[in-house]
């Protein structure tokens, strides 16, 4: 892009973690093992769940599109991180730095509107369960789907365009292991007063807002199933909703930790984008397999373990 000095801007250079030369090796091992890890972890529970006629149903539905989700987003950060660890090709185009951006937040924002569908979703079957089956129908889950990934889109289209729009003339050094928002600002040759408050606002807001929002869900449920009588009523209803409320809070914490500083340049930024960015794909089908007693069941099933029936 051409800067406002008359200069090229035909590349970014990203900085990447700051580690000890020594131990690139072994990042690249312990990232590339997370990485195929997350891909491996989540193609398998959408795997369970197209192939498994039982989980055909709304909240399972949701988690597939979670799990490809966090394959994506991953893919969209690690190979590139990977490559600056072992070969030390830190160097990315100015394309790849606005696809790599648009991308992140494009897949980072549908998740965040996605969780707070879950979140919906979960509501209505533990508040609203005589009416779940009407509202909740198949044609009204593809639409609050397709919804999601509309918004990602329409969002991240706006924040890219708002960000590549300003004059970039150097230095072309991202102080971050990707291209995000905060980094790629500090490099532009003008006032990004309006970008950093747009980037509060549209980010950082909808995160606190999407988070508020299944936080309220939540409180009506928990209330509701105190009123279960069932214990294992009770302990079933528990199961189910607390794998999805682990995983918002591991991804909303960090998320709202980033974007509603934007101005903030602290090391410990980029070991908290790590954790939302890398460990959060991985934990997510570890939680969900392990707190959820169908997928585990599915999952057997998938592996040709028949279900043991009590006597």
């Amino acid at each position: 892009m051409r800067g406002g000095n008359g200069t090229w801007v035909s590349h970014f250079t990203l900085v990447g973690l700051h580690h000890p030369p020594q131990l690139g090796a072994a990042l690249f091992l312990a990232f590339l093992l997370i990485y195929l890890l997350t891909v491996c972890g989540n193609g398998l529970i959408i795997l369970t769940i197209l192939l498994d006629a039982r989980l055909h149903r709304p909240m399972y539905w949701f988690l597939c599109h979670l799990s490809f989700l966090d394959m994506t987003i991953s893919s969209a950060i690690v190979p590139k991180m990977l490559a600056g660890f072992l070969l030390d090709s830190r160097r990315i185009s100015f394309g790849g730095c606005v696809i790599q951006l648009f991308s992140f937040h494009f897949l980072g924002c549908t998740e965040c509107f996605l969780y707070t569908l879950m979140a919906y979703d979960r509501f209505l079957a533990i508040c609203r369960p005589l009416h779940y089956a009407t509202i909740m129908t198949r044609g009204a889950c593809h639409c609050l789907a397709l919804g999601t990934w509309l918004g990602g889109a329409a969002h991240s289209l706006f924040q890219t365009t708002f960000i590549f729009r300003l004059p970039f003339c150097g230095p072309s050094r991202v102080d971050y292991f990707f291209c995000d928002i905060p980094p790629v600002l500090r490099l532009a040759c003008a006032d990004t007063t309006v970008n950093e408050l747009v980037t509060f606002v549209d980010i950082g807001f909808l995160a606190l807002t999407c988070f508020v929002l299944i936080l309220t869900s939540y409180g009506y449920i928990v209330a509701a199933i105190l009123r279960i009588r069932s214990a294992e009523g009770r302990r079933n209803a528990f199961s189910t909703c607390a794998a999805h409320l682990t995983v918002v809070v591991v991804y909303y914490v960090p998320c709202t930790f980033i974007y509603l500083r934007p101005g903030s340049r602290e090391p410990l930024d980029g070991v908290v984008a790590v954790f939302y960015t890398v460990i959060t794909p991985l934990l997510n089908p570890i939680i969900y397999t392990l707190r959820n007693k169908e997928m585990k069941a599915a999952l057997r099933r998938l592996g040709g373990v028949r279900d043991v029936q009590p006597r």
